[in-house]
């Protein structure tokens, strides 16, 4: 199964909704990093989830976003406006400075809920361990690659628990100029279960890296994900030519999207017809600019639709 990252920004929010279908009849997980203390959004989102019968996960201790997020706030969330949800798994992040024992409290607090413990440079894996013995409802373990090495994730192995692994195949640049035209993305949906997992996951094009907005766009950048011939994940960035001046993103968008559209004409393009591509040409023929915002959400669907493409192949 595919387990995609979200943090829970508001064009984020309404891919999901927009999607939730989609993710419902692909067997898809999206899990979600609260990132704003006004609840509304995140709230309508999980209800269409639960409606469609999208199994998610909601982390209740975020680390990224304004504040951060209380986890009080979260807290509260689960008990008043989600209580009658039962598609959703409550999220934790276990982190260097993670105190056990705050973890412990809520597992009892929410004894009859499913946990999902996100990994994420927590030490002690076999304390851990010993006291997760005694608890039945943390079913899912999410190893973030790089801060959970293999005998931290041994001594976690356990039947009937699954194992995701979450690696971020996004290479950031400090700026879009710098991205090359394209590069390797990620093998991980082809070896996660070489990794002994049972599924697998990413920040799908924006990384793991967390900003509140960007700043101004001296270039604009469309990044693509697309299969190659031996179906190993890599990704386009078609970048603006103007790449010098934070003014015209609308005519840089359009420049980007010139290059997209090229590649995707071409005979033997590599890129996956995704309903996300169709809407770029779309905007291309309409000569309309959407908003970075959209932009990114484009992206990012299209993402989604080629995971979920290749996960249907390779059945």
């Amino acid at each position: 199964m595919y387990y995609p990252y979200f943090r829970g920004k508001q064009f984020e929010l309404i891919l999901l909704r927009d999607n939730a279908q989609f993710l419902a009849n692909n067997n898809i997980h999206p899990i979600i990093e609260p990132v704003k203390e006004d609840f509304t959004s995140l709230a309508k989102t999980i209800k269409v989830l639960h409606e469609k019968k999208v199994a998610s996960t909601i982390i209740i201790n975020p680390k990224v976003g304004e504040s951060p997020i209380d986890e009080m706030l979260v807290t509260g969330l689960i008990e008043e406006t989600l209580k009658d949800f039962n598609s959703f798994s409550i999220g934790y992040i276990l982190h260097a400075e993670s105190n056990l024992n705050d973890l412990l409290v809520l597992l009892n607090k929410f004894s009859k809920q499913h946990f999902t413990l996100i990994h994420y440079g927590f030490k002690d894996s076999k304390e851990l361990s010993v006291e997760l013995a005694k608890h039945k409802n943390v079913t899912r373990h999410v190893f973030i690659e790089g801060y959970a090495q293999k005998l931290y994730q041994r001594h976690l192995r356990k039947a009937g628990i699954e194992r995701i692994l979450i690696r971020n195949g996004f290479k950031p640049q400090k700026k879009n100029a710098n991205y090359p035209p394209s590069e390797q993305f990620s093998d991980l949906h082809i070896t996660y279960p070489d990794e002994g997992m049972d599924g697998f996951g990413d920040y799908l094009i924006v990384g793991d890296e967390f900003k509140e907005s960007g700043g101004p766009a001296y270039a604009v950048a469309i990044h693509l994900t697309y299969l190659d011939e031996d179906d190993n994940m890599n990704i386009f960035h078609f970048i603006s030519d103007q790449t010098d001046s934070p003014t015209d993103p609308g005519g840089k968008f359009f420049e980007a999207l010139n290059k997209l559209v090229k590649e995707f004409n071409k005979p033997k393009t590599q890129i996956y017809k995704s309903s996300a591509c169709e809407e770029y040409l779309s905007l291309h023929k309409m000569k309309h600019y959407p908003g970075l915002g959209t932009v990114k959400k484009l992206s990012m669907q299209h993402h989604l639709e080629l995971v979920a493409e290749y996960l249907r192949r390779a059945e």
